[in-house]
């Protein structure tokens, strides 16, 4: 399992958006979040004290810091992802936390005093206890893992600076975004919207496949920064659904309402467990790579319990319980996409000040004082058949019999995809409408 803090490693907007008016106007700083998945089919002493001089950590260092932030992030995760549950209890839930976090620390680099301590207490970090340089450390690791893993997945995490020519930033905070979050600078007139408004749709399209081909609508002539963080995943089921077997079926929003959606089925061995406890069933399937999903399948009325009980322990729990067996499994093809302001949920978490005049953001530019206005975060959901093709033979380990368990996710459920690799919860779900 991923958060394990023993395990030994095996290899050594959240997209902020962020705009500053120009000095002449009221200034305020604006802060989007992207998450883009296409087929989920991912001490430096306080800032203002000392100096961060960025400088290649070795080896060990780097696992250290990677293995204190894995379980940091999936704590957070639950956090939020709870939250927004509670906020909306009757719609769809998906996130990536992963990339919210990642935002939110790289933010930190440009604050100071109360509003860096209160951006990285609020990720769940305990600042007497890992520093700065690991909390940005294992950033960076993680970010050079997702890109570079060898392991059958397709990802592309990173992130990208549109910074207008009136504008100039703090060098040292220039230096560390690029240094930790391997940000990508480009220079733009934000003086002619519609042109720049291209330049930055037109990167994004391609750093996400053309997944993303209008992520602005409009935007703002006064605009002076745009930092957006990105990720695209793109999985193959280990053990992939034939489409032929695709047939339309119904799907339970409630009890008395019904919709037709495509149901993909496969009838072979695949781990699973009905958990006693929490009166669920969990199935859990594979990706070609290091990637798994958990889909878990609550019984009726138990929607809340399963919710409250998700954490690190309660995954730990489903995998030693888990049996590989057959059984008939049925999941809808999905296609959902959702926006969500996370100001009163970051809020909720004890991220207070930044949303105030109490922010202070000065390490980002001299020119404004600077506060954080908004933070978006939109994600992108597709379910499907797809995966490798299966080497001769493997392809007929299909059997149809009536003496299976039947597994039939026809009914509001959630899900959790993480990482082998990097031990990351990289999407959490919850499916109340999967069309």
């Amino acid at each position: 399992m991923p958060w394990r803090e023993d395990t030994k490693d095996t290899q050594s907007k959240v997209c902020l958006t962020g705009l500053i008016q120009s000095p002449w106007t009221m200034t305020s700083i604006l802060y989007k979040c992207l998450f883009i998945l296409s087929a989920l089919s991912f001490c430096v002493p306080e800032p203002g004290s000392q100096d961060l001089h960025p400088q290649e950590p070795s080896v060990e260092e780097e696992n250290l810091s990677h293995r204190k932030l894995a379980p940091v992030n999936v704590d957070f995760a639950f956090r939020l992802y709870k939250n927004l549950i509670s906020r909306a209890p009757d719609r769809n839930v998906f996130i990536s936390p992963v990339s919210i976090s990642m935002s939110l620390a790289m933010l930190s680099l440009g604050a100071r005093s109360a509003t860096h301590t209160q951006l990285l207490e609020s990720l769940g970090f305990n600042l007497t206890e890992t520093s700065d340089l690991e909390i940005h450390q294992g950033f960076r690791y993680l970010i050079h893992l997702l890109n570079n893993s060898d392991t059958g997945l397709e990802m592309n995490m990173g992130n990208v600076l549109f910074l207008d020519s009136q504008i100039e930033l703090m060098e040292t905070f220039m230096k560390k975004i690029k240094h930790y979050y391997n940000v990508e600078v480009f220079s733009t007139d934000f003086q002619n919207s519609t042109r720049a408004k291209k330049q930055v749709n037109d990167l994004i399209k391609s750093k996400t496949l053309g997944k993303v081909d209008q992520l602005f609508k409009e935007l703002d002539s006064d605009t002076m920064l745009i930092l957006i963080s990105y990720i695209f995943f793109k999985g193959r089921w280990a053990k992939p659904f034939d489409p032929s077997l695709t047939k339309m079926q119904k799907f339970y929003t409630s009890e008395n309402v019904s919709m037709d959606v495509s149901m993909m089925f496969q009838s072979r061995a695949n781990n699973h467990l009905f958990d006693k406890e929490l009166s669920c069933t969990v199935v859990q399937l594979e990706y070609s790579g290091n990637a798994t999903a958990f889909f878990i399948l609550p019984d009726e009325g138990k929607m809340d319990q399963v919710v409250a009980s998700l954490s690190r322990d309660t995954l730990n729990r489903w995998s030693h319980l888990r049996q590989d067996s057959y059984v008939d499994l049925y999941i809808p093809k999905l296609y959902i996409s959702e926006s969500y302001d996370l100001e009163d949920v970051l809020k909720e978490m004890g991220l207070m000040d930044i949303f105030t005049s109490q922010a202070n953001l000065s390490g980002i530019t001299k020119e404004a004082s600077v506060k954080l206005s908004e933070v978006l975060h939109k994600a992108v959901l597709s379910i499907d058949e797809e995966g490798r093709e299966a080497p001769a033979g493997t392809g007929v380990n299909m059997i149809f019999s009536s003496h299976h368990p039947v597994i039939k996710f026809d009914r509001p459920f959630l899900f959790v995809v993480f990482d082998h690799f990097t031990w990351s919860s990289l999407f959490l779900g919850k499916i109340m409408n999967p069309i």
